[in-house]
């Protein structure tokens, strides 16, 4: 006689919680398929470029967990819920574009902040698309795709930045023909010194291959270093020049910020849950935050009208990564 199977009430590897998923766990959680092997990652081959690089780089990271599919998104975004939160979002920027335009803000602007928005905003373009780029790089070398969907979501925001952020130096082009808005950009990207600093910072993290310490250099040094220095500091000079739309277009995109690192806090945690990790993200810690803070200061020290700047945004960023849970 066959003994007849029960059916199961949920995924299997959710059956342990015994209590109905969320949608967040459903299509979140167990969808890397290429970690079924350890020693082959890709089902081509055992031997093959790709499948050494992620053995190297992912498998053979020195930062490791039990359970990496045990990280959760502290805001639960899926793709469905991420669209509609940014849906809002978007509405909001056109919202302010459409209004500020309608003022003729852009004609009200004084001489001296529009050439630091050519030499200091529009250029920016190149410095998200950066970390547009290392998120990327996140989604495909995570060991879990709940780590991978927070970096895809990360890739989204910046890649909305940056379009808006072209958007923008098209527009100031138009008001201000004279200040070689739109074409001058790659040239003070390669050659300002405002600029090299971070041009130096994020072509080091994009050349970092380690996924765990890729993670680490730029969730939690990179990209604050960006946000307090590009956007929030910037924004103050903005708000002292009578620049609104720029003030208000910079707290919307640190809205986005403050999601990121909710969740790489909490990947941290996760992390820490093996005390053997915790020293290697501190000497990654040690080896990254001076560069960001050179950064730091070649960006604030050009920013007109807030001589604060870089010691507030180095100091924010402190803040930032005082909060991780890596004991004392």
């Amino acid at each position: 006689m066959t003994a007849s199977l029960r059916p199961l009430k949920t995924w299997s590897h959710l059956a342990a919680r015994r209590r109905r998923p969320s949608e967040y766990e459903i299509v979140s959680t167990n969808l890397h398929w290429h970690l079924r092997d350890s020693e082959q990652p890709w089902d081509v081959a055992h031997e093959g470029y790709m499948a050494d690089w992620y053995r190297r780089y992912r498998n053979g990271s020195p930062v490791r967990h039990d359970d990496w599919d045990s990280f959760r998104d502290p805001d639960e975004l899926v793709y469905r819920s991420y669209n509609i939160l940014q849906d809002g979002q978007e509405n909001y920027v056109e919202g302010l574009l459409s209004q500020h335009n309608e003022e003729e803000h852009d004609k009200s602007l004084d001489s001296e902040w529009v050439t630091s928005l050519g030499r200091l905003y529009a250029p920016g373009r190149y410095l998200l698309h950066t970390v547009q780029m290392a998120s990327a790089y996140l989604v495909h070398m995570a060991p879990a795709s709940t780590i991978s969907n927070c970096a895809a979501f990360q890739a989204a925001d910046q890649l909305r930045w940056l379009s808006h952020t072209a958007y923008r130096t098209a527009e100031l082009a138009q008001s201000h023909p004279s200040y070689g808005l739109g074409s001058a950009e790659r040239a003070l990207w390669e050659e300002l010194p405002a600029w090299q600093r971070f041009r130096e910072l994020m072509e080091c993290v994009l050349a970092t291959r380690d996924w765990a310490e890729s993670f680490v250099a730029l969730n939690l040094v990179a990209k604050p270093a960006i946000d307090e220095a590009f956007y929030r500091q910037q924004g103050i000079s903005a708000r002292r020049h009578g620049d609104t739309l720029f003030a208000l277009m910079a707290e919307a995109a640190l809205r986005d910020s403050e999601r990121s690192r909710r969740w790489a806090v909490e990947l941290v945690r996760t992390m820490a849950e093996n005390p053997d990790n915790v020293p290697v993200v501190k000497k990654w810690l040690d080896r990254w935050v001076p560069l960001a803070d050179a950064a730091i200061d070649a960006f604030c020290a050009e920013l007109p009208d807030n001589p604060e700047a870089a010691a507030t945004a180095i100091q924010a960023t402190r803040a930032f990564r005082n909060q991780l849970p890596l004991g004392s």
